[in-house]
């Protein structure tokens, strides 16, 4: 889906950067063009100081999106969501990022939080990134608890694992 909406935009790679940001915020198009967050309206200028474009790019972007009816669809239901992973240092959670080599195949969510869980590990919050909307998705996982040695080697040693961090 993620190629499909850029390749709307192929011509222009300022009015791509819009509609990453848009994509990666949780950012909507209201019925007047307008970005929001909810009901928070956030100004075209900020969004182009933001990416480094004219504000017009913004506005050509939301006209754009308001005129197709699939991406209407999509940017007047997105919504963000709260995540708990800039917050973790202040309130000393753990977050383990893991990297796959094929984010399509099923179970990856699943294997992670079950070993997690088998080794009596707390999930504060799961976020999984999806591969229809980013080149390279990955798997977040904040916990209460820091991970020991033997259960981070567990979660490597997964077989679609390709790389962890720990934060």
């Amino acid at each position: 889906m993620f190629d499909e909406i850029m390749r709307k935009f192929e011509d222009s790679p300022s009015q791509q950067a819009v509609i990453r940001l848009l994509l990666e915020r949780g950012f909507s198009v209201n019925d007047d063009g307008r970005v929001v967050s909810g009901g928070i309206e956030i100004p075209n200028t900020g969004i182009a100081r933001e990416i480094d474009v004219d504000r017009r790019v913004v506005d050509a972007t939301t006209d754009a999106i308001l005129d197709d009816d699939e991406l209407r669809r999509i940017f007047q239901n997105i919504s963000a969501i709260p995540s708990l992973m800039d917050l973790a240092p202040v309130l000393d959670l753990t977050v383990l990022t893991v990297r796959v080599g094929d984010a399509d195949q099923p179970g990856i969510v699943a294997a992670v939080t079950s070993l997690l869980a088998d080794n009596g590990v707390s999930i504060r919050q799961t976020i999984s990134e999806d591969p229809e909307f980013t080149d390279e998705p990955k798997l977040y996982i904040v916990t209460d608890e820091q991970l020991d040695g033997e259960l981070i080697n567990e979660v490597r040693a997964l077989p679609f694992v390709r790389k962890i961090e720990l934060e």
